[in-house]
């Protein structure tokens, strides 16, 4: 199976009321980031069977806003294995529940999304230190108990590379 880690793009200050806080929604840099996360895995010709997000407002709406721009079509599903308090352990059994599918996308939080990633893909027992940036999105081929890092990209980079593939295709005597 392939995992799609998606930390939720940028949502500015932190808010010290949880409840509060569980509705942050996304800035405008958290949806343009998500606009070139999204144009990004379409382009790659990313396909999943499945979208997984963390409850929480800026998570369901960097999951939305990305599988929009992916072409995506089957329903967001809500799991609270990816809430930021969510254990390893309630992340494995998500895992377990999807294992039939190809391909799913998981949507969620630092620093347990972070976390989980890293104890995918390093040797048993051990935790390999990774850190997702917000927005970024890191893809990972499962082999039943551990995973393979394929690529791990941030929305700078994404920018970058969008930015650079509009300015070759435009046309020599228009470019600066």
């Amino acid at each position: 199976m392939i995992v799609y880690f998606l930390r939720h793009a940028n949502a500015g200050t932190h808010l010290a009321t949880p409840k509060k806080d569980e509705k942050r929604a996304l800035d405008k840099e958290g949806i343009d980031q998500c606009g070139y996360v999204g144009r990004a895995l379409a382009a790659l010709d990313v396909q999943v069977d499945a979208i997984l997000s963390s409850p929480l407002k800026r998570s369901t709406q960097t999951a939305a806003l990305v599988a929009n721009e992916m072409g995506y079509e089957g329903k967001l599903q809500i799991d609270a294995a990816l809430r930021p308090e969510a254990t390893f352990a309630d992340f494995r059994k998500l895992l377990d529940k999807y294992a039939h599918m190809e391909a799913i996308m998981v949507v969620g939080h630092n620093p347990n999304l972070s976390e989980f990633l890293g104890r995918i893909v390093s040797a048993a027992g051990c935790e390999a230190d990774l850190e997702l940036r917000k927005g970024a999105v890191a893809k990972v081929e499962l082999q039943r108990t551990s995973g393979s890092l394929q690529w791990c990209l941030t929305p700078k980079v994404l920018r970058t590379l969008y930015a650079a593939a509009a300015e070759s295709s435009r046309p020599k005597s228009s470019r600066k």
